[in-house]
């Protein structure tokens, strides 16, 4: 498996053969199943992820309903910030939608890798700031535009979400239910004929 994770971040074209042995040397692979928890809601978690292979969702129980607002992907890193950065318990839990396999590494274990190479600052800020753009997209999307625009806006900059991840959990992600997704997805093959 660590070979995997190796040609994996030599795809980065920032690693050097060095910088890799580095990461690897300071941090650690999991594999997960399909439907395991990587982080349960409510639990500290210390640790940061690197999405090697598979794909996990985000979310969050309200009122006995799960709300999905986070797709993980092959490339993606995977953060708790609250317990990650400021030591509590998670606001979301994180479930493997396919068998995963993650690259780990807790916040003492980065701190020495960053000191080691100055690149991997430039990596967490890196990392830091697309997960914020991810996030804002996020409340865009939910905020600006109605359920079928969101749909036909997830369907053009992600198709491959619809391979890959179950119809319920898109329907969550979009705000919307089941239903309703099923209704727009019909809507929309009834006006393209």
């Amino acid at each position: 498996m660590s070979d995997l994770a190796k040609r994996f971040l030599l795809e980065f074209k920032r690693f050097s053969p060095q910088d890799v042995s580095l990461i690897l040397e300071n941090t650690c692979i999991e594999s997960f199943k399909k439907g395991e928890f990587v982080l349960h809601e409510h639990v500290v978690s210390n640790k940061c992820y690197l999405v090697v292979q598979g794909s996990l969702r985000q979310f969050k129980l309200i009122d006995g309903v799960e709300k999905t607002s986070a797709f993980f992907f092959e490339g993606d890193p995977l953060i708790s910030y609250s317990g990650y950065l400021r030591n509590e318990p998670s606001d979301y839990a994180f479930q493997c939608l396919e068998d995963t396999i993650l690259i780990s590494g807790t916040k003492d274990q980065e701190l020495k890798i960053r000191q080691t190479n100055p690149l991997l600052e430039y990596l967490a800020h890196h990392i830091m700031v697309n997960d914020f753009k991810k996030a804002e997209n996020y409340i865009s999307l939910l905020n600006n535009f109605s359920p079928e625009e969101r749909y036909q806006l997830l369907l053009k900059n992600n198709p491959e979400l619809f391979n890959r991840v179950a119809l319920v959990y898109i329907a969550s992600y979009l705000g919307i239910t089941p239903e309703s997704l099923s209704r727009i997805r019909k809507r929309i093959v009834k006006t393209k004929n």
